[in-house]
């Protein structure tokens, strides 16, 4: 198919292009945009023959871009940035930002170091918004289901830009009243053990205790590392948490060195088209500057 070149690319356009981009779906796409599927498929029907050519692949998976929406998708979205920060210019004083960022994370992480990061932003910047989406699963920051990404991978997605925040350390926990006082194999192989086996099958915690204690099965089953700590805080067993959320705490007492081979990096993560957005650039940049691990 040729080109068509008089064709012009309505605001509405743009939206729908982009919200399909992000979503993968007609139905998705539609919810975002208060519209129903039908007018999604028009809308998209139409400016693929505006512009001579197909801008999504269709499967039974959904609809994946083509080179073409993706280079659409990325001008949208400085559209989209722009109009943001032309509604927040006109509407609070020169110096404040609003608007809501969504930031994935983990529920550990949350309330460890994100949730009291925000308190101090909150301070400068009292119109901004947030959604928290915690969660064992990524999601997914080129799609824009959130804003900003803290997370804890030896790997980041290469399409990402982020800052390594530091090494999230690792060591093994009981209750402060439990009868152990120090670290024990003996004892241990024996004991009551918190773990997320099924939730987290590749964490690090549950890959050192499946390799240092083989033949222990856990007597409580979590989802989280955040309920492995209220767990073994009630006496209920012992388990790996990371120092971040363990240290300082009264009711717990540390039983090992910190253990290497638990270690994970904690990463601060955006997408690279998101940083135009002043409501993002804001967060990211106090996040920066303010998420710290103890060494």
């Amino acid at each position: 198919m040729n080109a068509k070149p008089q064709y012009q690319l309505s605001a509405t356009d743009l939206a729908v292009l982009l919200a399909l981009v992000r979503c993968g779906t007609l139905a998705e796409a539609g919810d975002r945009l208060s519209m129903d599927a039908s007018t999604v498929f028009r809308h998209l029907q139409r400016m693929e023959r505006g512009l001579g050519q197909a801008l999504f692949d269709r499967s039974r998976q959904g609809y994946r871009a083509l080179d073409l929406a993706l280079t659409l998708a990325v001008q949208a979205e400085r559209v989209e940035s722009a109009l943001e920060e032309a509604r927040s210019s006109a509407q609070l004083q020169p110096d404040d930002v609003t608007g809501c960022v969504r930031i994935t994370t983990t529920d550990t992480i949350l309330h460890g170091l994100v949730a009291p990061a925000l308190k101090a932003l909150n301070k400068q910047h009292p119109s901004l918004r947030y959604d928290l989406h915690t969660g064992n699963e990524l999601a997914s920051l080129t799609r824009r289901d959130a804003d900003i990404a803290v997370r804890a991978t030896k790997r980041p997605p290469q399409h990402l830009v982020g800052k390594r925040i530091g090494s999230i350390q690792v060591a093994l926990y009981a209750a402060k009243r439990a009868p152990i006082k120090q670290y024990d194999a003996s004892w241990l192989a024996q004991a009551q053990w918190v773990a997320p086996d099924e939730a987290l099958p590749d964490h690090p915690s549950v890959v050192w205790r499946k390799k240092h204690f083989p033949k222990v099965v856990p007597g409580y089953q979590v989802n989280s590392i955040l309920s492995v700590m209220a767990c073994v805080s009630l006496g209920l067993g012992v388990g790996l948490l990371p120092t971040f959320l363990a240290q300082g705490r009264s009711d717990l007492r540390q039983l090992t060195e910190l253990l290497d081979d638990c270690q994970a990096d904690l990463w601060l993560l955006t997408h690279p088209e998101s940083r135009h957005s002043l409501r993002v650039k804001t967060v990211y940049g106090h996040l920066a500057e303010s998420l710290q691990l103890p060494p």
